[in-house]
């Protein structure tokens, strides 16, 4: 799957990268998810600043601007060059409108103080109202997603996003949360193929068909919440730590690393990326530092059966069940 494998230090490392469309994307890159402001451009800097060179961005987060200040701080010092970096970042959903993409990819590239996206991804499948007193979480008095009155269609919005290809401002264009039959709508009718699948997966919620479906298509993986999201603010009383996992902390123990450094190995070693997030500076550089290992296939399988601990598929963290009435709300079948 690797373009490239050094199993050096972390400090000199090459990191492997897999294809993403017309790029190589380095398959551990930094999220920013839940990183909150005044925290999250220092968590970037320090980053970049210690060989990561893929950072996930999107305009939801809400701290775009910080993350540019950032960008511009570093790439500014010369050490490290923004062509070196893979920068990912996303269309919401109350801009799932054709007018609407242009303009919200020029206001991402203003935050970011960037001149390109090296992707950029149709964040979940579920258009919503774009103008509601509401903002970006438009819900009605009963908690349900308030659709875009325009109905526009998957086709209609890819159609603007291939533009931003043409243009020069994305090189590459994809989708987040989209379920296969989501995805086989716009092989149907697109011009430039999705480039990338981002989704969450994690041995809880190991995504295989998903997977499969996509190394079938030639859709670069890309996994968030690799670690289920064990310090998330939208963490369920129920819900299992798989750091704490027994099987996780034995596989860790053999190889004489953390569980953490596992499960991100875990997407490696399944040739996927995968993006986890921290703002504290040693798990940082601890999430980098897993070239120096590989799991056996046996392990891998071990780690994918912890999802038959759960129904089927598994474990989902993150599924926006305030969006479940939403026409387009890709799982479904799992509420």
């Amino acid at each position: 799957y690797f373009k490239q494998i050094n199993l050096s230090t972390p400090a000199t490392m090459v990191m492997p990268t897999i294809q993403c469309g017309v790029s190589d994307m380095p398959v551990v890159g930094l999220g920013t998810w839940q990183s909150d402001p005044g925290v999250v451009g220092t968590a970037v800097e320090h980053a970049l600043n210690n060989n990561y060179k893929h950072i996930d961005c999107a305009m939801v987060y809400c701290n775009e601007e910080e993350v540019g200040a950032a960008f511009n701080k570093v790439f500014s010092a010369g050490k490290v060059k923004r062509e070196e970096v893979f920068v990912t970042s996303k269309l919401w959903c109350t801009n799932q409108r054709p007018d609407k993409v242009g303009p919200a990819c020029a206001k991402t590239l203003s935050d970011l103080q960037l001149d390109y996206l090296d992707l950029y991804l149709i964040h979940w499948p579920m258009h919503l109202h774009p103008e509601h007193e509401k903002g970006l979480f438009p819900l009605d008095d009963e908690g349900k997603a308030i659709p875009d009155p325009s109905n526009p269609s998957f086709a209609a919005v890819w159609a603007e996003m291939e533009k931003l290809v043409d243009e020069g401002k994305c090189k590459n264009i994809g989708l987040s949360n989209f379920n296969i039959e989501q995805i086989e709508s716009i092989l149907t009718d697109c011009r430039i193929k999705p480039a990338c699948l981002q989704v969450e997966s994690h041995p809880q919620l190991p995504n295989l068909g998903l997977l499969e479906y996509c190394k079938k298509n030639g859709i670069a993986f890309v996994a968030y919440s690799p670690l289920a999201n064990p310090g998330s603010k939208f963490r369920r009383p129920e819900q299992k730590n798989l750091l704490d996992n027994d099987v996780v902390k034995g596989i860790a123990e053999a190889h004489s690393v953390t569980p953490g450094q596992v499960l991100i190995r875990y997407q490696v070693d399944k040739g996927n990326a995968v993006i986890p997030k921290s703002v504290t500076p040693s798990r940082i550089v601890e999430n980098l530092a897993v070239t120096g290992f590989s799991l056996t296939a046996e392990e891998v399988d071990k780690l994918s059966d912890i999802s038959k601990d759960f129904p089927a598929p598994g474990y989902r963290t993150c599924g926006v069940k305030h969006f479940g009435g939403h026409v387009n709300y890709p799982f479904k079948s799992e509420l």
